[in-house]
């Protein structure tokens, strides 16, 4: 059986121990080296700090060192008895917006720091706007350096009840709020003994047994075909089998299914892993599916069900956060990237900028800049077989190339 894995993105304001927080999670779970762990001490001793600083064990970039401070997207990887981890360590700075929006969008569970001494900050509240944003279905609000504040349970109590009300006002479906000390270690693997009052799971417990298998979407079938595999060799001489992530639904051997954007139809006459054949695929599983006929399949084709397909578009209307500094503007002719398969596209019209802090809608607005979130209208020059992205993050997603350069200038989520 293969062990569970959940993504989960950490955001939090500069100090709010976020570094620290995720160097305690990889130590306390014995997930880095010795000699990392020397090499950390030995900094902390010539720094002049009196403890060994975790913090130094995520902070990969020297500017990100020596200015105590996240900048770049960092992957990190651990692992415990009962779960595998990846956490995008995400940038807390208004100017990373874009930078956090990558590492949040695979998240299954966004987590955001907070000081017990200074509460809720502007920047939190922007960090669960944006998690809301990106359909993070799971929340964690850590309230960190409880041992700053005498481990006061009237502090826990005062901003877990601000966070509570600010979240109804967004679409967070699950929200856990922990009581924290990342530096000595209080309630993130370990229970805190300074804190009786709190009777809820220490963070790792609730990162091992938080339930995410039902969050994707196993209804509908989508299976955008990213490669046909024709081997031509004598002992697969017929072999025909269309290659993809799965992205939504659950794909079984004799299923009717459709082809997109032709309307074709066939039976899966099976499913194949690498080195074996399987009874059923789901996401985020990689597979290759045959059919029984010989129907015309290509790269940016999708796969669905006859009677539950996605309705092809060209007129698209989505959240766009924009990432470049030259400004998006009605007009524009950008590349659109949707699953595997690419397009061209026309910005129609920007309706509304959104202010992430307020929630503030800017209509008066009539381009976005770098790091801004906004609702826009492109037509496309081909149909997109796509869903809302409230329903599938996968086929409501897509991002905007500038074909001059080759940089991804947005990313999109496609509204209901």
């Amino acid at each position: 059986m293969a062990m569970d894995l959940l993504r989960f993105a950490t955001a939090g304001s500069v100090d709010d121990g976020k570094s620290t927080l995720i160097g305690r999670l990889l130590f306390d779970s014995k997930s880095i080296f010795t000699d990392q762990l020397e090499s950390v001490e030995k900094t902390s001793l010539d720094k002049g700090h009196g403890y060994v600083d975790l913090s130094l064990l995520t902070d990969g970039l020297r500017s990100e060192r020596e200015q105590g401070i996240t900048i770049d997207v960092a992957y990190r990887y651990f692992a415990t008895p009962n779960r595998k981890f990846i956490i995008a360590d995400t940038p807390g700075h208004v100017q990373y917006t874009r930078n956090m929006v990558t590492g949040a969008s695979t998240a299954d569970l966004g987590l955001v720091l907070v000081d017990a001494r200074h509460g809720l900050t502007e920047q939190s509240r922007r960090h669960a706007v944006l998690l809301s944003l990106l359909r993070v279905p799971h929340l964690v609000l850590c309230i960190n350096k409880m041992d700053l504040v005498d481990y006061s349970q009237e502090v826990y109590n005062k901003i877990s009840a601000e966070f509570t009300a600010f979240a109804t006002k967004l679409n967070i479906p699950d929200l856990e709020v922990i009581p924290i000390s990342a530096l000595k270690g209080d309630n993130v693997v370990t229970r805190s003994t300074s804190m009786d009052w709190y009777s809820g799971p220490t963070l790792i417990h609730h990162l091992e047994h938080v339930h995410v298998a039902s969050d994707r979407d196993l209804v509908d079938v989508r299976l955008p075909v990213q490669y046909v595999i024709r081997p031509k060799s004598d002992d697969h001489h017929d072999y025909r089998g269309y290659a993809g992530q799965v992205a939504g639904g659950v794909l079984k051997p004799g299923d009717e299914v459709m082809v997109l954007p032709s309307g074709m139809t066939s039976k899966i006459a099976g499913i194949d892993l690498f080195d074996r054949e399987i009874s059923e695929a789901f996401p985020p599983m990689s597979v290759t599916v045959r059919l029984e006929d010989d129907v015309d399949v290509s790269r940016g084709d999708m796969i669905s069900r006859v009677k539950n397909a996605p309705e092809p578009s060209q007129d698209i209307d989505a959240m766009i956060c924009w990432m470049t500094n030259a400004p998006l503007r009605p007009r524009q002719k950008l590349a659109i990237k949707h699953t595997s398969n690419s397009g061209r596209a026309l910005i129609k019209d920007i309706q509304y900028r959104l202010d992430v802090n307020s929630l503030h809608r800017d209509l008066e607005t009539k381009e976005l800049g770098l790091n801004e979130i906004g609702r826009v209208q492109l037509r496309t020059t081909k149909p997109l077989l796509c869903d809302p992205y409230s329903k599938n993050r996968t086929t409501g997603s897509f991002i905007l190339i500038d074909e001059a350069t080759g940089v991804t200038v947005g990313a999109g989520m496609i509204n209901d």
